[in-house]
């Protein structure tokens, strides 16, 4: 049987190594909590210099983006000044590609119509080439074209068009120097209104436009325009240039054909007297 005291030494010497062994767990664990609150305290640390390295990247990056922002606005703004200058340009070169194309169908027309005119002698035929050209070339919708006699100093008409629009306008007549008809003869110059035809006194005695058909300074006749075509709005920059044109064409190949009739007449009128005298001889 064990001796008490032995028994007795037995748990002191247990109870020592115990304390012991407490000791050194208190020890060990007072170590670990000192390290771990040293290692948070270092991990704030660091976290708190991360997020200010951070933020620091991130404002600086910030602060790059909106300069390339502002550099990418600026460089749209250019394209898009750029773009509108073209598309500018662009409009200004297909408006004047439209007018050059309308001038050169114009003058392709013009030219035309100065061989047709000049393809006859028939006074009659040539008055209708007259008629016809300002129909499809000037688009005018009644006109007269009066011609002047010399010897009683009167404008009469010898050909028109639109006769159901104006009433009388075929046996249209003028004195030179009177009214604006005869004014235009008397003075050689163009006579344009100033207002869009809709808005102007249209009638016998105040046409929309006369053109005075002339050779050199010598005024034969004039044409003058009362109403335009339903599609045509008012007189454009080229027609002034087609009236200037077609007057002296026109002028010129009623001119020479009213003087092969006059002469027409008087060789037939010379060989009707040569034959009577034949006859009678």
């Amino acid at each position: 049987m064990p001796d008490k005291d032995d028994s007795s030494e037995q748990l002191l010497k247990k109870g020592e190594e115990f304390l012991k062994l407490y000791n050194m767990g208190r020890q060990f664990t007072e170590e670990l909590l000192k390290e771990n609150e040293r290692l948070r305290f270092q991990l704030a640390r660091a976290e708190g210099q991360g997020g200010a390295e951070h933020t620091g990247n991130l404002t600086k990056e910030i602060a790059r983006l909106r300069e390339r922002i502002q550099e990418l606005e600026a460089e749209g703004r250019q394209i898009m000044e750029k773009y509108q200058q073209v598309e500018a340009e662009n409009k200004d070169f297909a408006s004047r590609y439209v007018e050059v194309e309308e001038q050169n169908n114009n003058l392709a027309n013009l030219y035309v119509a100065s061989y047709q005119l000049h393809s006859t002698l028939d006074f009659q035929e040539v008055l209708q080439i007259v008629i016809e050209i300002v129909i499809n070339l000037v688009g005018s919708e009644a006109f007269a074209i009066l011609l002047l006699d010399e010897k009683t100093n009167e404008l009469r008409t010898l050909g028109h068009e639109g006769a159901d629009v104006f009433p009388g306008i075929e046996a249209l007549t003028a004195k030179v120097g009177e009214g604006i008809v005869g004014g235009v003869v008397k003075t050689g110059e163009s006579y344009f209104v100033n207002q869009a035809p809709d808005e102007a006194r249209v009638d016998l005695e105040h046409p929309l436009a006369v053109v005075p058909l002339k050779i050199k300074e010598h005024c034969i006749g004039v044409i003058a325009i009362f109403s335009l075509l339903k599609q045509k709005s008012s007189f454009s920059a080229v027609d002034y240039e087609l009236f200037n044109l077609l007057a002296g064409q026109a002028a010129t190949a009623i001119f020479a054909s009213k003087l092969y009739s006059q002469s027409e007449r008087k060789l037939s009128t010379i060989q009707s007297f040569l034959d009577l005298l034949t006859t009678s001889g």
